[in-house]
């Protein structure tokens, strides 16, 4: 029970030396990686699921050959790459959203340096410091969860397309 206080105390040690806009960067990244577990979870059940049932409901149609089966086709090919691809785009606009967060962390934190520069001078290194710290911590929170986003972001989506091909592949249209 002890290392649970630890690292409470250890994460907010981290979240004050960062400032506000680390709090911020953090809860994009949390809302980020929700999403993300969302949609691994979706990958390993309901997309497998939803697939099976499009090939059983292609294969029971008894004719497959006209223009309004090719259309319905179609649709349920869409369907599933609607399904497939859902939240993929909100993930890759916290990615993209990581690094400017942080970049505005660095903005606060030097404007935090300069104000101590010009009421105490540059001889309250000190102070200094916690402008500083408070300028890189939230640079580098923000690209360390951009480039963990983008990394699944693009496994996700490669995944998401060859699912959807492999269901187009599959739905054949002889009969």
């Amino acid at each position: 029970m002890l290392w649970l206080v630890d690292s409470y105390e250890a994460i907010r040690d981290f979240m004050n030396l960062g400032g506000p806009v680390l709090r911020l960067i953090a809860v994009t990244i949390f809302l980020m990686w929700v999403l993300i577990v969302e949609r691994i979870m979706f990958f390993r059940t309901g997309m497998k699921k939803m697939a099976l049932e499009i090939r059983d409901e292609w294969e029971s149609r008894p004719e497959r050959r006209s223009w309004n089966s090719e259309a319905i086709r179609e649709l349920m090919i869409s369907r599933f790459s609607m399904a497939s691809t859902k939240g993929i785009s909100m993930i890759q606009t916290f990615v993209a959203l990581c690094p400017l967060l942080g970049l505005l962390g660095t903005v606060t934190g030097m404007i935090k340096v300069f104000e101590v520069m010009a009421v105490s001078g540059s001889g309250n290194v000190r102070a200094m410091a916690a402008g500083v710290s408070q300028a890189t911590v939230p640079t580098m929170a923000g690209m360390v969860g951009a480039l963990s986003g983008v990394l699944l972001v693009t496994i996700l989506s490669r995944r998401a397309a060859h699912e959807v091909q492999f269901l187009e592949d599959s739905l054949t249209m002889d009969h």
